[in-house]
């Protein structure tokens, strides 16, 4: 009859209680634990586990260049940024509104370790997350070109709850790429959030898209439900090669004569 239990436990995919079985009912009878709250233990411990291995899938999906939380994020260093805003964008209301998130700063800043915190902030509530560079979407956007499969791209890139697109501004777009973001802002306005980090301020992103017609009506749509970070700090890199002797102070500099 145990062994039959087992078995079945492991057909219907609870294959943790199958080999906790005993453990559990030794514990709940030294306890005298009542059959609902021992149903409940059972049924709660496959709930988190199959929880977390959704979650698992969902971070892998997001193609995340590395896992940095908000927690780790030191604000102290980076005062221009509004706490109460970034917790108010983790609460991922503006996810369900299809609102936004611009983050713009110089290099090294912290712009790409928000975004990733925020994203991660997505997946834990059960929002399906995407990561991209500017970089890998001018890449894709030529191969889906010379494979005929744009239409299935620009499918693709409107299809998750929330998009980050990272990077925007250190190289400028080709027509072909700018084209493509225009068309996937404008599919996803209103409807799928999205979050966008830049080194270029708003001014600047006509030079970016190669047309500031095209650049404008891009930003219409982007900041209509949004919220800006702009973040005015030091480099994080910069702070860390200094601490480390690397990168000399200005004052240290010497001069050859």
């Amino acid at each position: 009859m145990h062994s039959l239990l087992e078995k079945r436990l492991t057909a219907l995919g609870w294959q943790q209680t199958a080999l906790q079985i005993d453990e559990l009912v030794e514990s709940a009878s030294a306890n005298n634990v009542s059959y609902f709250d021992f149903l409940d233990t059972l049924v709660k411990q496959e709930w988190e586990l199959r929880e977390s291995q959704a979650l698992a899938k969902r971070i892998q999906r997001a193609k995340f260049p590395y896992s940095k939380t908000i927690h780790d994020f030191d604000f102290s260093f980076q005062p221009s940024i509004s706490e109460q805003r970034v917790k108010e964008t983790c609460t991922c209301r503006y996810i369900a509104n299809g609102e936004n998130r611009i983050i713009l700063g110089p290099p090294g800043v912290g712009k790409t370790h928000l975004a990733i915190g925020f994203g991660l902030e997505a997946l834990a509530q059960g929002y399906q997350v995407l990561f991209m560079t500017a970089d890998e979407l001018g890449e894709q956007c030529q191969k889906a070109e010379k494979k005929g499969t744009m239409n299935y791209l620009i499918n693709r890139l409107c299809k998750p709850d929330l998009i980050i697109l990272d990077e925007i501004g250190y190289f400028s777009f080709d027509a072909l790429t700018a084209n493509v973001f225009f068309q996937i802002v404008s599919r996803r306005y209103e409807k799928g959030a999205m979050i966008i980090t830049s080194n270029k301020s708003y001014l600047e992103w006509g030079k970016t898209f190669g047309d500031d017609v095209l650049a404008t009506a891009i930003l219409d749509r982007l900041l209509h439900h949004s919220v800006t970070f702009n973040i005015k700090g030091d480099s994080y890199r910069m702070e860390e090669k200094k601490k480390a002797g690397i990168f000399p102070l200005p004052h240290t500099v010497k001069t050859e004569k």
